[in-house]
């Protein structure tokens, strides 16, 4: 049976970007249905786009009646939130569950302490405005740390994470959350849902930024046994080089901060988050509990 053709599921995913390639699989081994949108409607998804300046109820009668909403895309500002679960409810019918997925960027009031499902976040945030706009609405948010898995390869980030050694002096503390486990935690908040909550979901761990580009440097890529092209040797040992020029900046960094040893004192490392809430209130515990 075609998603399209399918006229209630227990969860629909607006947005079947990266979170669905994980998602998706799970749903299926539990036996929740399950419908999914995109853009263009490809790999037998529902053709939709969420236009937050329009009124017009038509794009939503092509979605299903769903127990369980997830929004995978980022809403902003005011009214984007009301606008979204005003047409589809309006379309639909009032009962219904929405999760929006959300960043912990907001949580950035107190740098050297730590962030718990309760802590301040930055109110002005137009994330966030969005996120409590939801709430008011009795949604739920999930707060995701670093997104890692599949296509998402943290040693890969290094470029975008600094430029030189100063940018690698600023960094601290990081928080990661595999994308199987944003998946458990989807179905986990699908099958108890939480109204009107935010959380913080996050591996329960707090990662030194310097002691993973330490270990990034150590690593070797995987060759398949096919004939390496000549441009594929050159960019392995260009990545290799600029992961060594990391791990060597990150030493003179020890020496100058007077670190003697990696991962860094807690104390040391900024702002902290406390995940262990929502995996609490729901009974489990993430499968990847460490960074690969």
């Amino acid at each position: 049976m075609l998603r399209e053709t399918m006229s209630e599921v227990d969860l629909l995913i607006l947005g079947a970007g990266w979170t669905s390639t994980f998602l998706i699989p799970q749903l299926k081994s539990a036996n929740i249905t399950y419908a999914a949108t995109t853009t263009t409607g490809h790999d037998n998804t529902i053709p939709f786009k969420f236009d937050p300046s329009s009124g017009d109820p038509e794009p939503f009668t092509r979605l299903p009646k769903a127990h369980t909403v997830l929004i995978t895309f980022p809403l902003k500002g005011h009214g984007q939130s009301k606008t979204i679960v005003g047409l589809y409810r309006n379309t639909h019918g009032p009962k219904n569950h929405w999760i929006q997925l959300g960043s912990t960027g907001i949580f950035n009031q107190l740098p050297d302490a730590w962030s718990g499902d309760g802590s301040d976040y930055d109110t002005k945030d137009v994330r966030a405005i969005a996120e409590d706009e939801l709430l008011a609405l009795g949604g739920c948010v999930l707060n995701l740390s670093g997104l890692y898995g599949g296509a998402r390869v943290p040693r890969t980030w290094l470029p975008r994470l600094a430029q030189n050694k100063e940018d690698v002096r600023k960094r601290n503390a990081v928080h990661f959350v595999h994308g199987e486990d944003v998946a458990r935690a989807v179905i986990a908040e699908h099958g108890r849902f939480s109204e009107s909550k935010r959380w913080i979901v996050a591996d329960c761990r707090v990662y030194d930024w310097w002691d993973l580009i330490m270990s990034f440097s150590s690593m070797t890529e995987e060759k398949s046994g096919e004939a390496e092209s000549e441009e594929a040797r050159v960019k392995r040992e260009e990545d290799r080089a600029m992961r060594q020029q990391f791990s060597k900046w990150v030493g003179e960094l020890m020496i100058e901060e007077g670190v003697r040893a990696l991962p860094r004192e807690m104390s040391r490392l900024g702002r902290k988050l406390d995940s262990r809430g929502f995996w609490n209130h729901h009974g489990i515990w993430p499968r990847h509990q460490r960074l690969a």
